[in-house]
């Protein structure tokens, strides 16, 4: 037995038992949550009222460091790097399944490099054109939408946003090829919209709900098989009979593998009494989007639902032949 190797396994000893000893006393300092898209946008809120609320039940401050870029890969590369005592996690939606597919050489693998700690929220999707686009209602869009193809223009946030996968499933249920137009997020997409320059958007209620109900745009359907309580009177895509075209942005708190579980037990705990707390659940209504139940916010219910979406949405990136710029 080597000198070499007698160190090299004292250190991976050492190593256990600072992590078994830090995950007694966890959490004993602040808390780093990366919410790695652009300070101001909805993840950004929706990290910092989960990071407010989880705080008060873990009894110590919760930071969040806004690492953006490379459609979040950049932050969740920098968590993927961190040490796995429960002190960085990582909030991040749909991106983390789809990157994989996006990025050739991607330095984690969203599966094998974290541990899942739970959903947070789930987002439905709603389809919305400018208000004079010339169906009055479902039927006559889907027609619309079919018999003038690449004549209409599909706006959205840019490649692998939530806006652009829900844009590729929708032309993929309804078998038909539009004129893409991609934007440098969802405020410019949505702006143009509003001023009539693109026809559809299909994004996120968090975005497009207020400005439906302020009569800037018009909406159509809901990208799913169930109406919004947001917009009851809106009817969901599958009432036209369209199949295959159901989407749900939920964001999912992560952290790096290796992580103890006492401490992921206690950060789950924490997750859960925050989706029951009145103040996250009205704070996320007010949004367009809801706290998941108590029994989404554990760890194999979020497994599942990221391998999911590799499955769904990456094969959805994938056939369409999309990579990253």
């Amino acid at each position: 037995m080597t000198f070499r190797f007698v160190r090299s396994a004292l250190a991976l000893m050492l190593a256990a038992t600072a992590l078994h000893v830090s995950a007694q006393d966890f959490p004993n300092r602040a808390i780093t949550m990366v919410m790695p898209y652009a300070a101001g946008g909805p993840g950004d809120t929706i990290t910092r009222v989960f990071a407010g609320a989880m705080q008060k039940h873990l009894g110590q401050q919760i930071v969040v460091d806004n690492t953006a870029g490379a459609s979040g890969s950049i932050g969740t590369a920098k968590v993927a790097r961190a040490r796995p005592d429960g002190y960085t996690l990582l909030m991040i939606h749909v991106s983390h399944a789809t990157n994989v597919a996006m990025y050739k050489g991607l330095p984690y693998h969203p599966v094998d490099d974290f541990e899942p700690i739970g959903r947070a929220t789930s987002g439905p999707m709603v389809i919305v054109t400018r208000n004079d686009f010339p169906a009055r209602n479902l039927n006559e869009f889907v027609a619309y939408v079919k018999a003038n193809g690449p004549k209409v223009s599909l706006a959205h946030a840019g490649v692998g946003s939530a806006s652009h996968l829900c844009g590729l499933m929708m032309m993929n249920a309804l078998n038909v090829k539009l004129n893409e137009i991609p934007y440098k997020g969802t405020g410019p997409a949505l702006n143009d919209l509003m001023g009539g320059q693109v026809d559809i958007l299909c994004d996120q209620t968090s975005g497009t709900v207020p400005s439906v109900k302020g009569g800037k745009i018009k909406a159509y359907a809901s990208a799913g098989k169930a109406r919004l309580p947001q917009l009851p009177e809106v009817p969901a895509i599958a009432d036209a009979g369209v199949d295959g075209f159901d989407i749900n942005i939920s964001f999912g708190l992560y952290a790096p593998k290796g992580t103890p579980k006492p401490v992921l037990d206690q950060l789950t705990s924490a997750l859960q009494k925050s989706v029951t707390d009145p103040e996250v659940r009205q704070r996320l209504e007010a949004m367009g989007i809801s706290a998941v139940s108590v029994d989404q916010a554990r760890p194999e219910a979020l497994r599942n639902h990221l391998k999911n979406e590799i499955d769904t949405l990456g094969g959805l990136l994938i056939k369409a032949g999309v990579k990253a710029n």
